[in-house]
């Protein structure tokens, strides 16, 4: 038997979980939400600080990993990304990050109509329930709290400090009227509990008589008549169950999931599709091209004083902060992946920041896993904002259940190269500045041995990591290359839209999940429109 519903969303992420809201809102569709992951029921999911139980845990994290290049040493780097209703905004940082206008500007004027900054504040107005300042740029009574990270270590206070003293200003609010300078994260939160996609947009609306849910739902392929997607077909419980849409079939699988779904149905290049053995249905050489990510360099110092993550979450410390955690939702459980932020200028010129800080009073044995060292550490997280470097993300057989292949191309521009090596340097200037001199022992990594660019860069071909914020792989646009148009809908189909990460462009300048949340409302309008 085949269900029928007008629309049928695959993917029940952050994308995902807006649309699933928006487009059963009225009452009038119908509406099912495909999700190959379960429902989030681990107890470590709501509490901030559990993303590093959950990173690692397969029921959560589908665990991608890139394929091995010389560019960064010929290692394979993790690539988390979130399963279960929710998606990665169950195992993320929480950060939250619009970045700036000038992204959004940018996607405008190289033909995408309508996604200027002007267009799309509305939408990042509507997302947010912003506990700060009264603004024009911000807003509140929206479904996704956005609050300030509430811890103020020491440590912390005199990192912003060592950046004012470097020349930097202080600023309470990146996401409003300027990105550049130094304070403390934004993140989505609630009474010092995670608030996930699902938690803000799903829950409300999974009573609506007219949303149906199907978790544990891995979608194979979709169906056509022609040029027209009807549906799609999914294994649930070990079968195949078929679904079909009236209206539209909207991929929110993510980056990863979205271009391999796509080629698994025969759409994309077909040199590619060829060399996999599926029929091309409908040829477009964009799928899974144009990958974008941004890669991330751990710069760690030893700390003089007792004062950091890396014993306060050992022994009698980590037990008195579970106890302060469960009477007051304060405390180190409140923390994900950064604590204070630094964005900022490499060169004269520019017309915003190009690297962006990710300031921890803790450091890592391991990265990749978040272990923790077992002697007081600080880090900070460099990234370069506008990555020119691009890769691809392709499926790597014909069965959909093997994982997607992930190129990233790290490192491949020489802008890139320079961006990070000089975004390392002024860390170390900040570092350096005598507001830290009470904490500060000495560099770890990369070391002081590193002083020429050649040693800069060849830390960070060694060390470097992505921080998961895949985008680009369905681009969208006006040329031949690109996948969807302005309007999201996949070119040259009918009935078929992608609304996730991978409808990007151009990546922006920050962490990504506020802009997928932007691009899922949006979307809702432009279907809702249709």
């Amino acid at each position: 038997m085949t269900e029928t519903f007008d629309y049928v969303i695959v993917g029940g992420g952050t994308a995902g979980c807006v649309l699933a809201d928006r487009l059963s809102a009225a009452g009038n569709r119908s509406v099912l939400m495909l999700e190959a992951g379960g429902r989030a029921r681990h107890p470590w999911i709501t509490i901030p600080a559990g993303f590093s139980k959950l990173l690692t845990n397969p029921a959560y994290n589908w665990r991608f990993r890139t394929e091995p290049e010389e560019a960064t040493g010929g290692r394979v780097i993790a690539v988390p990304r979130g399963k279960g209703l929710g998606g990665s905004t169950l195992i993320n940082g929480m950060i939250y990050v619009r970045g700036q206008p000038q992204d959004y500007d940018q996607w405008a004027q190289a033909g995408c109509t309508g996604w200027g900054f002007e267009d799309v504040l509305p939408y990042f107005r509507r997302i947010e329930d912003f506990a700060g300042p009264a603004d024009p740029l911000r807003a509140r009574g929206g479904p996704l709290p956005i609050v300030e990270v509430a811890e103020r270590p020491a440590l912390a206070e005199a990192f912003i400090a060592a950046a004012e003293a470097a020349g930097y200003p202080r600023n309470p609010d990146y996401n409003g009227p300027s990105q550049d300078g130094f304070g403390y994260y934004q993140v989505n939160q609630r009474g010092g509990r995670r608030v996930s996609a699902a938690d803000a947009y799903l829950a409300p609306a999974l009573r609506r008589p007219n949303l149906a849910v199907r978790t544990d739902a891995h979608v194979l392929r979709l169906t056509f008549e022609g040029d027209r997607a009807t549906g799609v077909v999914a294994r649930i419980g070990g079968e195949e169950r078929s679904f079909s849409a009236r209206a539209e079939v909207i991929l929110a699988a993510g980056a990863a999931q979205t271009p391999q779904l796509l080629e698994l149905s025969g759409i994309g290049d077909p040199a590619i599709l060829s060399s996999l053995g599926i029929p091309v249905r409908h040829a477009a050489p964009g799928v899974g091209a144009n990958y974008i990510d941004h890669y991330c360099t751990r710069m760690n110092w030893r700390v003089k004083q007792p004062v950091t993550l890396n014993e306060a979450t050992r022994g009698y410390r980590l037990a008195l902060a579970v106890a302060q955690y469960a009477a007051t939702r304060r405390g180190i459980l409140t923390l994900g992946t950064g604590l204070a932020h630094g964005f900022v200028r490499t060169r004269p010129g520019l017309a915003g920041p190009d690297v962006q800080y990710f300031f921890m009073h803790a450091s890592y044995a391991n990265a990749a896993e978040r272990k923790l060292d077992t002697e007081p550490g600080m880090t900070v997280g460099v990234t370069q904002l506008r990555p020119q470097s691009r890769g691809s993300i392709h499926a790597a057989s014909p069965d959909p259940l093997t994982p997607p292949v992930i190129r990233p191309n790290f490192l491949a521009t020489e802008e890139d190269r320079r961006a990070m090596v000089e975004g390392m340097k002024i860390a170390r200037h900040i570092v350096a500045q005598a507001p830290m001199d009470p904490f500060r022992a000495h560099e770890l990594n990369p070391g002081p041995d590193c002083r020429t660019d050649a040693d800069w860069l060849a830390f960070a071909r060694r060390d470097g990591q992505t921080i998961y914020h895949i985008c680009g792989t369905c681009r969208m646009g006006r040329d031949e290359r690109a996948v969807t148009d302005p309007e999201l809908r996949v070119r040259g189909l009918r009935g078929l839209r992608v609304a996730d990460a991978s409808i990007m462009p151009d990546i922006v300048s920050g962490n990504t999940q506020a802009a997928v949340f932007m691009i899922a409302e949006k979307a809702a309008d432009l279907i809702k429109a249709a």
